[in-house]
């Protein structure tokens, strides 16, 4: 659980006070919107899929506990060493004993947002072992010391200038340049050297096979082989909840996936990891680590509808079509998953009393349901997560912090106002008496909620009657 309570309007309005961070993520969502739009266009194939892909995820959540079940022993029987873990600090623990028992003071990294859950870099770099993202939008992000603005494109928030100035600023001998070749070549031949140097590779898991214990790992640019292959030990750490029950059910998800998160029909690599190296192979790790995290997601399984968030296959097109995200960015939510699964995610995960205001991040629009490729009903999540903001729950399934938000004040206020609407002479006195001094509320002394909201609404002018006193002059009766 993250330490402390995010400042979320301090965050919102640095980002949209920032011009530069608002077009960069303007030009990036129209380019991958469209590109997505391209390739599934026809709408028709498309819902044919999202529900083929929704009913793998269902059925592979329905057994999860047998599919984990599944999954360590045949694993086990390939050689994969499965380790499992409540927390991210028990995650954490077991990569650093792994790390050490092999006298690893360097580990080259693949992209895996269960290891940003876990802040397995940081903790790394605590003990003295280097943790090097070689993805390289990872790369950019941690050259600059800052954390994923996107779940597929961790450095979406800068453009080809910002890139340019940071390679300059922070390597060695490098000229500014804002040519993309140049750029992927000045941090190919770093990252080379660095994949060869390694000890320890780490990575995460787009899904695992629990029928033949597989891992399969999704990716463009072979950082993720090489992080694989290169180093004598693979860690790969994953969320309990990337299992799927067979081998034909991965095809669908990957079309899915590869599509809705960059447009592609697929990416350029697809690594398929069923055990360490074998006798007769030329290259791969001689031990290969699977690190199961819970981190509350038991606890979201749990309830069945809850558990629909746990279908997300982190395509990262809910924040594509965002209108929330693509004005704020990742940074702004100031947590792992950032827009609208992260809006349902975060809570469930750190708290409400840490991150509910994460669920008030939204329109209600209804886009990333539409988009969403294995139909996750966030908006109804939503809605129950600020429900239970407000509201002491009953249920034992209820989010860790709900009632957070109850405020004796506040209730006594709407009680107050069902008071005078179920009274009409209650309300026609409080009519009369808004009618008169409504103009006067903005200068009143004390909070200035009313000033913040007149700055750009304006208030509504009161009637000095009421409706019934208006009907009565008009010569209409109560009938």
């Amino acid at each position: 659980m993250t330490e402390t309570v995010v400042d979320f309007p301090r965050n919102f309005k640095k980002a949209l006070n920032d011009g530069q961070l608002r077009r960069n993520l303007r030009a990036a969502m129209d380019t991958l919107g469209q590109r997505r739009r391209n390739l599934f266009s026809d709408r028709e194939a498309f819902e044919q899929l999202r529900t083929r892909g929704d009913a793998i995820r269902q059925r592979a959540l329905r057994k999860l506990p047998e599919l984990l079940e599944q999954l360590e022993r045949k694993c086990t029987e390939n050689g994969i060493q499965v380790h499992w873990a409540e927390t991210p600090t028990e995650a954490n623990q077991i990569c650093l004993e792994i790390i050490r028992r092999h006298n690893a003071t360097r580990v080259i990294k693949g992209k895996s947002m269960v290891s940003e859950e876990m802040h397995l870099n940081r903790f790394l770099d605590e003990r003295g072992i280097e943790a090097l993202e070689t993805d390289l939008g990872e790369y950019i992000i941690q050259l600059d010391h800052e954390t994923p603005s996107h779940i597929i494109v961790p450095a979406i928030h800068k453009n080809r200038d910002q890139i340019a100035r940071l390679f300059h600023d922070k390597i060695p001998n490098t000229p500014y340049t804002e040519v993309v070749e140049e750029l992927n070549a000045i941090a190919r031949k770093i990252l080379r050297e660095k994949f060869f140097a390694g000890e320890v590779g780490v990575s995460g898991v787009n899904f695992a096979v629990a029928e033949t214990g597989t891992l399969c790992l999704v990716e463009n640019e072979g950082n993720g082989r090489m992080c694989t292959t290169a180093p004598p030990v693979h860690i790969a750490v994953m969320g309990l909840e990337k299992v799927v029950e067979r081998l034909e059910d991965v095809p669908p998800l990957l079309r899915l996936l590869t599509g809705s998160a960059t447009g592609q029909l697929i990416t350029t690599y697809f690594n398929m990891i069923t055990s360490p190296r074998k006798p007769d192979e030329k290259d791969g790790p001689k031990e290969v680590h699977l690190v199961l995290l819970d981190n509350g997601r038991t606890e979201i399984w749990a309830d069945p509808e809850r558990r629909q968030t746990l279908k997300c296959i982190r395509c990262g097109t809910c924040l594509n079509h965002c209108p929330v995200y693509t004005r704020l960015g990742g940074h702004a939510y100031g947590y792992v998953y950032p827009g609208p699964i992260g809006s349902i995610l975060t809570p469930q995960l750190e708290g409400l009393d840490h991150a509910g205001t994460m669920a008030t991040a939204s329109t209600f629009c209804g886009a990333c349901e539409e988009v969403c490729p294995v139909k996750i009903p966030i908006v109804d999540i939503l809605r129950r997560l600020r429900t239970e903001s407000y509201n002491q729950a009953d249920s034992s399934n209820a989010v860790k912090g709900h009632g957070y938000k109850v405020n004796v004040a506040e209730s006594l206020t709407w009680k107050g106002w069902a008071f005078s609407n179920a009274t009409p002479w209650v309300n026609a006195l409080n009519a009369k008496l808004l009618g008169l001094l409504g103009p006067q509320l903005p200068k009143l002394p004390g909070p200035d909620i009313v000033k913040k909201w007149t700055q750009s609404r304006a208030l509504p002018e009161f009637a000095s009657k009421s409706l019934h006193v208006l009907a009565k002059e008009k010569g209409l009766n109560d009938e």
